[in-house]
């Protein structure tokens, strides 16, 4: 339900479709999601372009706007079967595809002299350990690609170094059921399953400052 605009708020960002697939559930999951309340904090949804720079543009006019105690960006991630929790972005843009301008840059920086990568400050761990006890399928992934959603999480992070307290990262979800239609053989979530999972995690990184310490490595 919609809430008080003297509340903390939460950002929270997705994308339009791309590559010619149906749809992009990370849309659906923002627009269920926006002006509700979680632990608290008021929800504001942005959904970016899939353009190289001007995502970056659009994120940090959501910034400023919304000034943000905490921010989840969401992408598309087709293949995966899991919500994915990344850990790092890499200052790299390497499109195997166009976006959705025409551009595909090939061994490009996010942004030129900043560093090589940058880790989430969410606590990955402990809403892993969330939407696992939910019976949600999860992950945490080691990494986020090199197309638009990297370049948006690799901007974030760079864009909340100089915002003391504010925490960010990025989550990749599954296609919906109506896009693995179209892709034979490719997992699938339920589009309400991912967003009461969005919920959980969003719960989880509110009310964990300090991240846990399992294990959730991966050997390849």
């Amino acid at each position: 339900m919609p809430t008080s605009r003297q509340s903390p708020t939460l950002l929270l960002t997705g994308f339009g479709p791309f590559g010619g697939h149906p749809g992009n559930p990370s849309q659906d999951v923002i627009r269920a999601l926006h002006d509700t309340q979680i632990a608290g904090h008021r929800v504001i949804s942005v959904e970016l372009p899939v353009v190289f720079g001007d995502a970056l543009q659009a994120l940090r006019r959501a910034l400023r706007r919304s000034q943000p105690a905490l921010v989840i960006c969401i992408g598309q991630a087709g293949g995966r079967a899991a919500i994915s929790l990344e850990r790092i972005a890499i200052n790299v843009d390497d499109a195997r595809i166009a976006d959705n301008a025409g551009a595909q840059p090939v061994d490009l920086p996010v942004i030129e002299g900043a560093p090589a990568a940058y880790f989430t400050s969410l606590p990955i761990k402990a809403m892993l350990q969330a939407l696992r006890e939910a019976g949600i399928p999860a992950e945490v992934s080691q990494t986020a690609g090199t197309f638009v959603r990297n370049h948006v999480f690799y901007g974030l992070m760079h864009a909340l170094r100089r915002r003391k307290g504010v925490r960010g990262g990025f989550v990749h979800i599954p296609f919906s059921p109506r896009q693995a239609e179209q892709q034979p053989g490719q997992p699938s979530l339920p589009v309400e399953t991912m967003i009461e999972g969005i919920r959980i995690a969003i719960e989880a990184a509110l009310q964990h400052h300090t991240d846990l310490a399992i294990q959730a490595g991966a050997e390849h």
